[in-house]
């Protein structure tokens, strides 16, 4: 691409130059030939500039795409294997705005800005070689005019940094305002509390700001091109007024000034660009800055060196003196990367209240040991911390103190794929993509064959409502599911892991929200899945509570009790409040189901 810059830029000087001997050579010695060649001269220029330009369009196209490429792969990668605390401070309308607008103004610096620089300064030295050659007085004075064009474009790129800073922040607010609206929760919260007009009000407001701040940026780069092209005309009209004089003197062929008033349009062109090159490389490197400030941010969850790959895992689980905090010690998310001004630290940009929260525990000290294939329940009230320690077992987190263990081997010196083969996960909310119930299925499994999924859909007591829609498997399910009720996305969700065959099983066991029929269904299921299998159950049921070997009592983050249901009941605990409050009434109605 370069090397058909420096072709096509040194064409561009040809056609003066042949201009120039028409008039001194070729007319006043009636040189037909001369004439021809010229003439020829003229018509071949423009047609190898147009192969030539067509080429570099090309070259530029497949490098400007491809850099778009590179940097949406290395970005979606990076945020990929950001930990999930990453993802609950930031919004997802932000992150969209990232890959999607920030990476095409950061290509935009290369095949737009960067090529328009390189042609005019290999240009703008062409054009001087040839006017130097011809009269050098008149090229002294055409570049006298050189630093009006450079001084003012500092003061201008400055300024215009700040709008096309400014004008992607509201940009990426308003993508986060349309990812938030637009999904399925958020569309039916709007509807249901009837905020469909605040929503418009907000939106509106993003939406002019980028608009002022574009109509500003346009009018900033309007006044400057109007002050170049002052300069330019004034530099044109001193070098006609000294070349015309030099004319009339007889010092100089009227064909070197014919020369010259071509070659000063194609000057101070290429020295305007080069201006307003120098602001548009300014507001371009924000959109790199944007990009890179992400890709940069450190990757929490990381694969250590030398990681160890488990062929089998039998299932023994260790916790260690774990304790753990959902805040960092500094910014989260994309506040990583905002800028606070030179030499800011992390403690000048949080505020005081933030520093207080980073040292609140939402687990502290947890110690206790899980055997192969053993059933433990988590109980506890809302808020104890029980979800939080089923994140930590497959490093959705990372502890901040202790160590968790599975068949002896601290996890962080595991393999990630080891856990994701060995850990299978059913949340409380059971998400489902966009797609067919066979696709999310597959999701656990890619290589599953329609004979293990029907087996696993029949293991979760769900593959006869399957088999009774009228595309079966193929049905789509919906945004996030929601063509399906909750106990079938639950269903759905545990024949998803019995596909998977984990050996550890983790499940978050809430059940109280769905009709009798879907919850027996679904304990009838679960009894399958954990059947054999190590199994950490939040426990919402007393069914599951009776059938655990063990139950831990998590209360404020610590582990206060652990036992089976009597003994927890004889020492008068945490446990036997709980028991009260909550599982009494379950309890008979299991004893009359009995």
């Amino acid at each position: 691409m370069l090397g058909t810059i420096v072709v096509i830029s040194a064409l561009s000087v040809v056609p003066p130059i042949l201009i120039r001997y028409l008039v001194d050579d070729a007319i006043p010695n009636r040189d037909l030939a001369l004439l021809s060649w010229l003439g020829a001269g003229m018509i071949a220029v423009p047609l190898v500039n147009a192969v030539l330009g067509t080429l570099q369009r090309w070259l530029s196209a497949r490098a400007g795409e491809g850099i778009i490429f590179d940097l949406r792969r290395e970005l979606f990668a990076h945020i990929q294997g950001m930990s999930l605390r990453f993802f609950t401070a930031t919004r997802t309308g932000e992150l969209i705005s990232r890959i999607n607008n920030d990476v095409v103004g950061a290509q935009q610096a290369v095949t737009g800005t960067f090529i328009t620089i390189a042609s005019n300064v290999i240009s703008v030295v062409f054009i001087l070689v040839v006017m130097l050659q011809a009269e050098w007085r008149l090229t002294l004075l055409a570049i006298a005019a050189l630093p009006l064009f450079v001084l003012p474009a500092r003061g201008v790129a400055k300024i215009l940094r700040r709008v096309a800073e400014a004008q992607m922040e509201h940009n990426a607010s308003m993508s986060a305002i349309l990812q938030e609206t637009f999904n399925v929760s958020g569309a039916l919260l709007v509807k249901l509390f009837n905020r469909s007009v605040d929503e418009q009000v907000r939106f509106n407001a993003e939406a002019a700001a980028v608009r002022d701040l574009g109509v500003r940026r346009a009018l900033i780069g309007r006044w400057f091109f109007a002050a170049l092209g002052l300069v330019g005309a004034v530099g044109t009209a001193a070098v006609f007024w000294v070349g015309g004089w030099l004319v009339i003197n007889g010092d100089l062929k009227i064909g070197v000034v014919v020369m010259f008033s071509a070659l000063l349009a194609q000057l101070y062109g290429p020295l305007s660009a080069l201006s307003n090159a120098r602001v548009e490389f300014a507001t371009s490197l924000v959109s790199f800055e944007r990009v890179f400030e992400v890709i940069d941010l450190p990757q929490e969850i990381r694969q250590a060196d030398g990681a160890v790959h488990l062929d089998h895992v039998e299932g023994a689980i260790r916790f260690s003196d774990v304790s753990f905090r959902y805040q960092s010690d500094g910014p989260e998310g994309l506040t990583q990367v905002k800028r606070f001004g030179r030499g800011a630290t992390y403690e000048q940009s949080i505020p005081e209240t933030a520093m207080v929260a980073t040292r609140e525990w939402a687990i502290e000290r947890i110690t206790f040991d899980v055997a192969p294939g053993e059933l433990v329940a988590l109980v506890g009230r809302s808020g104890a911390g029980k979800t939080t320690m089923s994140y930590l077992l497959p490093r959705i987190y990372d502890v901040t103190t202790g160590a968790i263990e599975i068949d002896g081997h601290d996890i962080r010196n595991l393999t990630l794929d080891t856990l994701a083969d060995a850990i299978g996960v059913v949340t409380q909310e059971s998400y489902l993509f966009h797609d067919s119930i066979a696709a999310n299925l597959a999701y656990a499994r890619p290589d599953a064959t329609a004979t293990e999924i029907e087996a696993a859909t029949k293991a979760a007591n769900i593959y006869d409502f399957i088999a009774g829609l009228p595309d079966g498997f193929e049905t789509v399910v919906g945004e996030r599911g929601y063509r399906l009720s909750g106990g079938e996305k639950q269903r759905l969700a545990l024949a998803r892991v019995i596909l998977k065959d984990p050996r550890i099983l983790i499940l978050d066991e809430a059940t109280s929200h769905l009709d009798s029929q879907s919850e027996a269904l679904i304990q009838e299921a679960l009894e399958r899945v954990m059947y054999g299998r190590t199994s950490v159950v939040i426990a919402h049921r007393l069914s599951t509570i009776l059938a655990a070997d063990r139950i831990l009592v998590i209360d404020g983050g610590r582990l206060v009790e652990q036992g089976n249901h009597r003994t927890l009941l004889e020492q008068g605990g945490l446990y036997a409040d709980l028991f009260e409050t909550q599982f009494r009434g379950e309890e008979s109605q299991l004893s009359r189901g009995s």
